[in-house]
């Protein structure tokens, strides 16, 4: 891969490398708190990645300019941000649902390893 093509994709490649990081935590980690943090990471990485390109150089937003006389292709399209925005309020909702079922599971079972939570939910079914 050419440096100068990831310099100019740069923004892109940040969102790649911060949903691996998400991805990895999530995989790798049994503690539940460490994997909603991944998960966040992940719900970062693809707002990024939709804001990103959305943007296009050199127009503003529709909002900005309403009452100027600027042809109809001079302006970003607004759907990837209310995209993004919808994304992030659904994303605060799921990782707060998310926190709250942990701390559930941390009263109930006294730990956030995810390991020992399903053995003693196995050993309770017995």
């Amino acid at each position: 891969m050419d440096l100068q093509a990831l310099l100019d994709n740069r923004v892109e490649a940040a969102a790649i490398v911060l949903f691996g990081i998400g991805l990895t935590t999530l995989l790798l980690n049994r503690n539940l708190i460490r994997k909603i943090i991944g998960f966040s990471f992940m719900d970062s990485a693809v707002f990024l990645f939709l804001a990103s390109e959305g943007y296009i150089e050199g127009r503003t937003a529709p909002v900005q300019n309403i009452l100027s006389a600027r042809p109809a292709g001079a302006f970003v399209s607004p759907i990837p941000a209310g995209l993004v925005l919808t994304g992030i309020v659904v994303s605060v909702s799921v990782t707060a649902l998310m926190l709250a079922l942990t701390v559930r599971l941390y009263r109930h079972y006294h730990t956030l390893n995810l390991d020992e939570i399903l053995h003693l939910a196995r050993r309770e079914e017995e």
